[in-house]
Formats: structure tokens, sequence, C-alpha cells
């Protein structure tokens, strides 16, 4: 069940007790709601292409590294909502290059946050340094899909 899928991810990182989780466009935001919810921490999403919705919002944002697309995507979120004392949690459907994560990871450092790492359904890395950077933590790994 879905519900089961939020605290599944959730636990890859209990022990770790995340204030705050991010979800990337598109999925990741969804898992990203049950994992906060699981969790009962807030959830922030992270945008692409993102604009103020106001002239009073400030906004963090970065330009990621290519994605599995090789597209340099524009991510941010407003500044307001990660503290430097929040402890961030991403969470993502799948993680391939670790373009986008990279890019919230920056995202988070820039708000002085602390990041705790990735918890992803599928880890599809290929570079074993990313993975250590990311602190990736998923239910699967790619190769055991099949």
């Amino acid at each position: 069940m879905l519900q089961d899928l939020g605290a599944a991810l959730a636990g890859l990182f209990a022990d770790e007790a995340p204030t705050v989780v991010l979800g990337l466009p598109s999925r990741g935001v969804l898992l990203g709601a049950l994992v906060a919810r699981e969790l009962r921490v807030g959830l922030v999403e992270v945008r692409k292409d993102p604009g103020p919705a106001a002239d009073s919002d400030q906004w963090l944002t970065v330009t990621t590294p290519p994605d599995y697309r090789d597209r340099h995507l524009e991510l941010g979120f407003r500044r307001a909502l990660v503290r430097t004392t929040d402890r961030v949690l991403l969470v993502d459907d799948w993680v391939a290059t670790g373009g986008q994560a990279l890019g919230a990871k920056r995202l988070v450092d820039e708000a002085g946050a602390t990041w705790l790492g990735a918890a992803v359904i599928v880890d599809a890395l290929v570079e074993h340094r990313t993975r250590r950077t990311l602190g990736v933590r998923a239910l699967l790994h790619e190769r055991d899909l099949g």
C-alpha cells in the first residue's frame, strides 16, 4: 500500500531525526508528503525554474549538474522554509545520475542546514562517490529489478 511506502522510506533515516523533508518534482513531492507525515515533520517542495510568488519572497536557487536527460535545471525553494537548525532529508522515487539531488544538497548547504541524505525507492547510481556524497539509502537497487 502507498502508506507502507511512506513508512518504509521514513524508516531508512528514522534514527537520524529529520526535522524537514525535501521533495523533488514531481513524484518526490508526493512521496515526500508521505514520509513527512510518517516522521511528523514539515515538507518543502523543491521547484524547477522557481520564481518568487511575491516580491518579498527570498529564494535560494542553484543550477544542477546534468540530470538523467542531460539537462541542467534551475532548482530552488523559499529561503524561509529551511532554517539553519533543520536536519534535512531528501525524498525521491529514483536516483540515476544524482544531478537533481546534488542540486538539492547545495540548496540545503546554502541555507546553512544539515543534510542527512536521500531516501529513494530505487538507487540506479553508477558513481559510488555520488552515492556517498548524497548519503543515498534505498529500498531497492536497480539491479534488483532484473
